[in-house]
């Protein structure tokens, strides 16, 4: 990779602020500061995307020595045919043919009375009492 000294890292430090000035060097950094995001971002795709590739072609290969070692162990011990099943092993429970026994779904809650509840009467306010020494509220009707 590049190995850069820190000798070096302040050589190249003082040329820029000679060369660009302190007034521009901040918008100078931060110009070369996202061109090396960017190019960090596109080595990083880049690497991922090998991966990728590296990761798939292992499996692969290994499919196809799994495929191999299940065709050896299969010609090593055969397997031997099942028989074909009968129709009787298929023939349905007489009980079935029945209709399904019909049964009525407990209550979860009691059931609610259809009668209304009887109704509380408004409670009525009273006027508020006005102090003589205190001036009326806005909603009060001035006397």
């Amino acid at each position: 990779m590049l190995d850069v000294a820190p000798t070096e890292l302040l050589l190249v430090a003082v040329v820029a602020l000679l060369v660009i000035g302190p007034k521009d060097l901040p918008r100078a950094m931060r110009f070369v500061g996202k061109w090396v995001g960017k190019a960090r971002g596109v080595a990083r795709q880049f690497r991922s995307g090998i991966d990728t590739m590296i990761r798939e072609s292992e499996l692969a290969e290994m499919e196809k020595q799994w495929a191999a070692e299940n065709e050896r162990i299969m010609r090593e011990h055969p397997t031997p045919s099942l028989p074909a099943p009968q129709p009787e092993h298929f023939a349905q429970d007489p009980a079935a043919d029945e209709d399904p026994v019909m049964v009525e779904q407990p209550a979860l809650f009691p059931a609610e009375t259809t009668e209304p509840a009887a109704a509380k009467p408004k409670r009525v306010r009273k006027p508020k009492a006005v102090m003589p020494d205190q001036p009326p509220t806005p909603d009060e009707p001035q006397s």
